[in-house]
């Protein structure tokens, strides 16, 4: 592994913004091909919502995103940090998408999704600390 950055902010849905440059920064020095590129930003939309709308609520808290490149594999590491409530989102069953929207309950299509782009996703829960990675193969 080449050496982590990181970027700790308020967990807000006004910093997906700042996340996402952060994380466009270093995946573009690395000549990220832009589906992959595209998979990770919807990634990051997808996961620092749900922990800005469900983490902390309904106070607020903190998001460390800790960034990582793996140049042998060629894999993107990205590990999401959160002290709110626990949430796993591999526990989650997939939505039944057979079914129309109107029949479907909210939510979960997202997750779905991110674990459908990554090439590997894991969570653990840890010193109080939910800790989602994402892996991608750029």
């Amino acid at each position: 592994m080449n050496a982590m950055k990181k970027i700790t902010v308020e967990a807000t849905i006004e910093n997906i913004e700042v996340i996402t440059e952060f994380t466009d920064r270093e995946l573009e020095a690395l000549d990220c091909p832009i589906r992959p590129l595209m998979q990770i930003r919807v990634a990051i939309d997808e996961i620092v919502s749900n922990i800005a709308r469900n983490a902390y609520a309904p106070g607020t808290g903190t998001i460390t995103v800790v960034f990582s490149f793996d140049e042998t594999e060629r894999m993107a590491e990205l590990t999401f940090i959160d002290e709110g409530v626990p949430f796993d989102p591999l526990q989650r069953e997939d939505p039944d998408i057979t079914l129309s929207a109107a029949e479907r309950p909210i939510g979960g299509l997202g997750i779905m999704l991110v674990r459908k782009t990554m090439d590997e996703m894991t969570y653990r829960r840890e010193e109080g600390k939910n800790i989602l990675c994402l892996r991608k193969k750029i």
